[in-house]
């Protein structure tokens, strides 16, 4: 039996191809829903016979349905190690015997290295139980515990706190080196942030068993080495290299659950062999450092936090500074366009301009993606459309053709923008236009009737060999035009797929057919406020709405 495997970019797909029916797209009653932005709602069909032949056929999807990069447009048959595109989601067929290979590896760190026979590994709930009372009476104990406390309530650098934070460790721990090792977030990579030695011992290499710091990390375990040179393994420098160690210590440096790092003692003298008891001790002075080392943690990303608020601040200023600020109004026609970012910059599009020759062009788009890079991909295509614009031999198709050139030529393979071209004769009331991938715009005619202006080709910046065909209306005096993004007919209040919908975003406008642009839009507005509630806006909403009057 074979199957369709594939993904969307965040998430793994895998269905089996059992004989029957498949709807394929993003609705919710599809038989394999995939999730992505570039995928209808009724994307495409699978048809698997009892003999195995399986057809595929798209059903009319804004994007297109592409299987070994040509474009279908009728049933075609699909065999093992096709490539299917749905949209900008990646397919391929293959045998359901094989494993999977694009499922998310769960492997976490794998290093290599023996761990020593008289290692023993203590929990580190265990190491940091009360101190028994021999040792609680150590004279230096209490004093050292205070002079800490006060260290980790200072301002100091992280490495100046650490070196004496060391400091103060060697005061209870007979000890050639104390070491903090920080482990990255990621856990793939550590890193030795201080080092204290005596100077008897000097400043050599350490290696610790790889396998020995990955149990320390993911099990949150302590370690005690009484003698490594009583284990055999260590003459093949598997793990510790200096051959006069003869005791170690190590003790996850961890809060709020994550490892933040290992602290590490080893000693060359025979009489300071560590036992339970010093364990003990370096899990305790261990925790207080993990606490002290998240807060500088947090202190580093509040303060880039804050730095990049400024910037995202700045740059959601100059990207609203982009687009037309003032509501357009040409003998016989009015023009208004809305928008409400998501975050403090969005990638959602708008533009008009009345061009040399008295024509009107208006423009809405949706670039992939949400945040900073969706705003500057945003930004460049606004400009080239106001580049294009002053060409003599201006159209929507010609334009489209532009941008999507410029897309598949500078910018990385998953970037892409929907748009709706429109160029409007003032005199006649004929709009040529371009749908290109976009949310059909409502054509909102006086009598009460509605038509939509269906894609007349993809998505820009997807494929090389798209084409885009030009369309034309003509606008009676009372018919409107609503443009807009899936931000609103996809707008969900629940997380779940309750969503403002097509029905009623199209309710909606007609119920305000007869208002001005600014009245239909503002209308809108206030129905999908009342829709989401306290709700949080998941995505740019951007609205244009054009009446011949």
């Amino acid at each position: 039996m074979l199957k369709l495997v594939g993904t969307d970019g965040n998430k793994y797909y895998s269905f089996d191809l059992k004989p029957g029916n498949y709807k394929v797209g993003r609705s919710k009653d599809a038989d394999i829903c995939i999730m992505h932005k570039t995928v209808s709602g009724n994307h495409a069909r699978l048809s698997v016979e009892d003999s195995g032949r399986i057809l595929i056929n798209d059903v009319g999807s804004r994007n297109g349905t592409v299987v070994n990069g040509r474009k279908i447009s009728e049933p075609t048959k699909l065999s093992d190690g096709d490539s299917i595109m749905f949209g900008l989601t990646e397919f391929r067929v293959r045998d359901s015997e094989l494993p999977d290979k694009g499922e998310v590896s769960s492997q976490r760190i794998s290093f290599t290295g023996d761990v020593p026979e008289n290692s023993i590994f203590v929990p580190i709930d265990e190491a940091m139980r009360p101190l028994p009372r021999k040792l609680s009476e150590m004279p230096e104990l209490m004093p050292t515990i205070f002079d800490m406390a006060k260290l980790l309530g200072s301002d100091e650098p992280r490495g100046i706190l650490l070196d004496k934070a060391l400091k103060l460790i060697c005061r209870l721990i007979p000890a050639d080196r104390v070491i903090v090792i920080m482990v990255s977030e990621d856990q793939q990579d550590i890193d030795i942030a201080a080092c204290h030695t005596s100077s008897v011992k000097g400043d050599d290499e350490i290696t610790l068993s790889r396998t020995i710091i990955v149990d320390i990390i993911e099990n949150k375990n302590s370690l005690l080495i009484k003698n490594p040179l009583t284990d055999p393994k260590f003459s093949t420098q598997n793990s510790i290299i200096s051959a006069d160690i003869k005791s170690v210590m190590a003790v996850p440096l961890f809060d709020e659950g994550r490892v933040l790092g290992i602290l590490y003692a080893d000693t060359s003298n025979p009489a300071h062999e560590y036992n339970d008891d010093y364990l003990r001790i370096m899990a305790t002075f261990g925790n207080l450092l993990g606490s002290r080392l998240l807060n500088y943690e947090l202190s580093i990303e509040r303060e880039a936090k804050q730095v990049l608020s400024a910037e995202l601040r700045q740059a959601s200023k100059i990207q609203r500074n982009l687009l037309p600020s003032e509501p357009l109004e040409i003998d016989g026609y009015k023009l208004y366009a809305y928008q409400e970012q998501s975050r403090q910059v969005g990638g959602d599009l708008y533009d008009y301009k009345i061009l040399p020759d008295g024509s009107l062009v208006f423009v809405l788009g949706d670039v992939t993606g949400k945040g900073m890079g969706a705003a500057l991909l945003m930004s460049n295509i606004l400009a080239a459309f106001r580049v294009l614009y002053e060409k003599e031999s201006f159209t929507p198709a010609t334009a489209v053709k532009t941008i999507s050139t410029q897309l598949l030529s500078y910018s990385k393979s998953n970037s892409f923008v929907t748009l709706f071209v429109g160029l409007l004769d003032p005199d006649s009331g004929i709009m040529r236009y371009v749908n290109a991938g976009h949310n059909p715009p409502l054509l909102l005619k006086q009598d009460g009737a509605l038509e939509h202006m269906e894609p007349t080709g993809m998505m820009a910046g997807a494929f090389e060999f798209a084409e885009w065909e030009e369309k034309t209306v003509e606008l009676a005096k009372g018919d409107s035009i609503f443009i807009f993004s899936d931000g609103l007919s996809e707008a969900d209040r629940s997380g779940s797929g309750d969503q403002f919908g097509d029905e009623r975003t199209e309710k909606a406008a007609l119920e305000s057919k007869d208002k001005d642009p600014r009245g239909l839009i503002e209308d809108m507005a206030e129905q999908l406020k009342q829709f989401m509630g306290d709700a949080p806006q998941s995505d740019d909403i951007t609205m244009l709405a054009l009446k011949r009057i």
